[in-house]
């Protein structure tokens, strides 16, 4: 999944609406919005829906791109703690953290690692 995704041209547009610009739906945008929204939890039914007008897609780019940033933040801060608490022998709480991320995180990839962890540490103590 993780070579399939091109989430920096989605942070790079999203920067720009940021800034001030407008978003221009040409073909190309729209292409890379109905692929990302269900990479990051958005449903391809809202995703199109989105599209209908510029500030509904520029509300959708801006929101898949907050899922990105946050998801990533919030799994790599984890992943950290679980580190953290590994080494000292922890695992309770290393799989707590693990648990938490699941509890809200919606972009597949984020919960594909968060589980992967879970499962690794389902031998130990």
């Amino acid at each position: 999944m993780t070579d399939d995704l091109e989430w920096e041209p989605v942070r790079a547009l999203a920067r720009r609406i940021r800034s001030g610009e407008s978003l221009t739906l040409t073909d190309e945008v729209k292409a890379l919005l109905i692929r990302t929204a269900p990479e990051v939890g958005i449903s391809a039914a809202d995703a199109t829906q989105a599209l209908g007008s510029r500030a509904s897609a520029e509300a959708l780019l801006l929101e898949c791109a907050r899922r990105i940033k946050e998801g990533s933040d919030r799994i790599v801060d984890a992943l950290y703690r679980a580190k953290r608490y590994r080494q000292a022998g922890d695992y309770d709480n290393a799989r707590q953290e693990m648990r938490d991320v699941l509890a809200v995180e919606v972009v597949p990839l984020y919960r594909e690692i968060a589980e992967g962890q879970l499962e690794d540490l389902a031998d130990a103590p």
